[in-house]
């Protein structure tokens, strides 16, 4: 069952699981969902006063979750336009050419190709290429920093996800947009760590921020960074 609550200017949609448990649970996923479960006898009227009472906590719980939803702004694959790499814009510069290839040249992205109708698809696989590399550079150092905590993923894949820059599977799975290769290395190192604290503390509570802050005092600051850049 879906419901909501006007809680200011801020609309609060929630989706309530009745069941035998004895208290009333709201929680805030990371794709900013916020899922209550309530006792069988709550009246709806009981469930909105606990949603307006911890309101201000959900909307800062959606503002944190925020920063892992990707909101990239469209470019074009045309000549003088601009594009990001590693936090930093490049313009994209075509040459028509019988050989296929795309290099990062001082400030430039440089393709070649004999269709123009191609440069998206190259770059792209460019990018996956990059992302495979600098991902795997920047997260071993910090894999072993983590091993004091007796953690470690047991992988790091890449994938495409709309609505996350990263995640971690219950069996220790570590997923990183490749989108996260257009933001700044402490964006990266943001997101990883952010993950490797996952293997400690699933849920994001007191504990987990603890240690985030621990491994990153300047969480914050590379957070906003990646929310401005690639909003």
């Amino acid at each position: 069952m879906n419901a909501s609550i006007q809680f200011g200017s801020k609309k609060i949609v929630f989706h309530i699981e009745y069941s035998t448990r004895k208290t009333l649970g709201i929680t805030v996923t990371p794709d900013m969902d916020v899922m209550v479960k309530a006792p069988i006898d709550s009246t709806l009227e009981k469930i909105e006063e606990k949603i307006i009472k911890k309101a201000p906590w959900i909307i800062k719980q959606q503002s944190y979750f925020l920063s892992f939803h990707p909101k990239t702004t469209k470019r074009k694959y045309i000549s003088g336009e601009t594009h990001l790499y590693l936090g930093r814009q490049y313009l994209l510069k075509i040459e028509l050419s019988k050989d296929e290839s795309v290099k990062l040249k001082g400030k430039n992205i440089e393709v070649r190709t004999s269709t123009i109708s191609n440069v998206k698809k190259m770059m792209q696989y460019w990018y996956l290429q990059q992302a495979k590399i600098k991902y795997h550079n920047i997260a071993q150092p910090l894999i072993e920093k983590f091993k004091k905590y007796n953690v470690e993923p047991n992988s790091i894949v890449l994938r495409e996800m709309p609505a996350r820059w990263g995640s971690c599977t219950p069996k220790g799975k570590i997923i990183l947009n490749p989108e996260l290769i257009k933001a700044p290395k402490g964006c990266i190192e943001y997101v990883i760590i952010h993950e490797l604290c996952h293997l400690i503390h699933y849920n994001h509570t007191q504990k987990f921020i603890d240690l985030q802050t621990k491994e990153m005092p300047d969480w914050e600051k590379w957070k906003s960074k990646l929310e401005k850049l690639l909003a």
